[in-house]
């Protein structure tokens, strides 16, 4: 009952400054009517309740025009690591690395995901917190649900497990931040994500990846453990084609299951030749300012890519996350 009073009375408020011109009034819209009945029959909420909070939802247009252009289709490979691994973003991880190094070291020992990944993710996605998002979450995943059908069915999912997660964690979901994807919190996790992989790493009864720096690095070590990262195992290398490469073998976006000593055969060969020939690897390629890079990655970089679909984005996070433990082990200059 209290989080209905909650819902009704922001919305109330909302609709007394608001024009109807300023909303889609998703509650009227032709896939909503399904979208509430699910919620009704599945999850016990009132459907005056559902309304009321679709209602609320404002469409986005920049929300539609940010998800038709994101960086890593738009910018070539050399423009695009820029963007994630400047001086700046490196400073803060080594800042963000040491003011958590304990929580960072558990997770480590208890989940087997390294340290400068951890880092690296939150990073990359938020500047270690400094950037969350800008768009209410409720905005984007009914704009999204509704009025992008390319991608309709996963977020009316999100949408669904949005308001499952505010009602359960009792908290507002007309006022929580996020992406224009709907991502929230240090790592940016979808509300499935949240539910399926968020832990209370500090033991204090909620599972808070918004405002808890250990419960957000927690929960990203567990979301890797989750989707099959191997301790200890090796993850990107670079490597160069041979004459007559097979490219075809290319930026494949599958998982890993071509033998090194079989990509040896299409063309493609790490630059150190330190790894067994059995293990599977996929290639790569990417524009470099002048020429191609290759590299060759293994099951743990596909892991990287269920975090973020991007193979560029895998890549950038990888080489942020060195660079901050780089630069974290680097001696300090002299005064």
């Amino acid at each position: 009952m209290a989080f209905q009073r909650l819902v009704f009375a922001v919305s109330l408020s909302l609709c007394t400054f608001a024009s109807d011109l300023a909303r889609a009034d998703y509650a009227t819209h032709p896939l909503a009517q399904a979208f509430m009945d699910k919620m009704v029959k599945e999850h016990n909420f009132k459907r005056q309740e559902v309304a009321a909070l679709l209602r609320a939802a404002e469409k986005k247009p920049a929300i539609l025009e940010a998800i038709a252009r994101p960086a890593e289709k738009s910018k070539p490979w050399f423009e695009y690591r820029k963007i994630f691994l400047g001086a700046d973003r490196i400073e803060q991880g080594v800042t963000f690395w040491s003011e958590n190094a304990a929580a960072l070291r558990e997770a480590e020992q208890r989940f087997g995901v390294p340290a400068k990944m951890i880092v690296a993710i939150i990073g990359v996605e938020t500047r270690f917190g400094r950037q969350m998002g800008s768009h209410r979450v409720i905005d984007a995943l009914s704009t999204l649900a509704f009025d992008y059908p390319p991608r309709a069915p996963f977020f009316t999912q999100e949408l669904e497990a949005f308001l499952v997660l505010t009602r359960s964690q009792k908290q507002n979901p007309l006022s929580l931040m996020g992406s224009y994807a709907g991502a929230m919190g240090f790592g940016q996790f979808m509300p499935s994500s949240v539910q399926n992989f968020a832990v209370d790493f500090d033991d204090d009864g909620v599972e808070d990846i918004w405002q808890n720096k250990r419960d957000a690095i927690g929960s990203v070590a567990n979301y890797f453990k989750g989707n099959g990262w191997q301790k200890g195992a090796a993850v990107v290398t670079p490597a160069r084609a041979l004459p007559g490469f097979d490219a075809q073998a290319l930026n494949t976006k599958a998982k890993p299951t071509v033998s090194l000593a079989d990509m040896r055969n299409k063309g493609f060969v790490p630059l150190h030749n330190t790894y067994p020939a059995n293990l599977p690897v996929e290639a790569l390629s990417y524009a470099a300012e002048t020429g191609t890079d290759y590299w060759l990655g293994f099951t743990n970089f596909y892991v990287i890519t269920r975090y973020n679909r991007s193979q560029m984005y895998a890549l950038a996070a990888w080489q942020l996350g060195e660079a901050i433990e780089a630069a974290r082990m680097a001696p300090k200059a002299k005064q």
